[in-house]
């Protein structure tokens, strides 16, 4: 009778060590997927071009963000009015 009693104790134990793994693994890959999240083209109708949204211009646009003293979020889920006015801060800088 001792036997299935250790049995299930072990299962237990498997099984919080999974949980466990998980959990340090998987804010790790989402760290990077969102890096890589939002790899479009944006069209900047004002100024009559298209922006590739990469790496180089998410670095731009947490530049920008800071600048005007603005928590992160994603470009994708700005107003079309603050998508606006970053296109234009970025015409009025030259790329570093």
């Amino acid at each position: 009778m001792v036997r299935p009693v250790l049995h299930i104790a072990g299962m237990k134990r498997r099984l919080y060590l999974i949980a466990m793994s998980a959990a340090l693994v998987l804010p790790a890959t989402t760290v990077v997927a969102q890096e890589h999240h939002d790899n479009r083209k944006y069209e900047d109708r004002a100024h009559k071009d298209t922006h590739e949204w990469n790496n180089d211009e998410d670095q731009r646009y947490r530049r920008y963000l800071e600048e005007h003293h603005k928590k992160y979020h994603q470009f994708s889920k700005a107003s079309k009015r603050e998508q606006n006015d970053y296109w234009n801060w970025r015409h009025r800088r030259p790329e570093r």
